[in-house]
Order: C-alpha cells, then sequence, then structure tokens
C-alpha cells in the first residue's frame, strides 16, 4: 500500500464523510471490482469513481453528520 493511500483514508475518516463513500474510494484507488449491484449505493460510486481518479473531489458531498 502507498503512503498517499492511508494519508487519505485517515483524513477522510477525520472529515466525517461516510463509510461507504470511504470504501468505494478504496476500492477504487487499489483498481478493485465494485460490489455486486444491489449492495451499491451512490456514496459507494462516487468514492469508487474518484478513487480510480485518484481524487477525492466529491468526499466534501457526503459527509455524515457528527453527534455530541
Amino acid at each position: 500500500m502507498t503512503n498517499p493511500y492511508y494519508k487519505t483514508i485517515a483524513a477522510l475518516e477525520k472529515q466525517g464523510v461516510a463509510r461507504d463513500y470511504i470504501l468505494g474510494w478504496a476500492s477504487g484507488f487499489l483498481g478493485s471490482p465494485k460490489r455486486e449491484e444491489q449492495r451499491l449505493t451512490e456514496p459507494y460510486q462516487a468514492g469508487y469513481a474518484d478513487g480510480l481518479n485518484k481524487h477525492t473531489k466529491n468526499a466534501a458531498n457526503w459527509k455524515t453528520a457528527k453527534s455530541g
């Protein structure tokens, strides 16, 4: 694994980005196949596309509300 991979995952988690976006980003970044069709979500697909292109441009669109 590359250092940018770990740094990006940590930054996305710290920013409160949706888990599905992060999982999609990681899969795309690593060139893994997408999930099966019935498990695809909008955040996952956005993350996958960003991961393939090695950026996080859409991450801000998928932030989750933090409690407390």
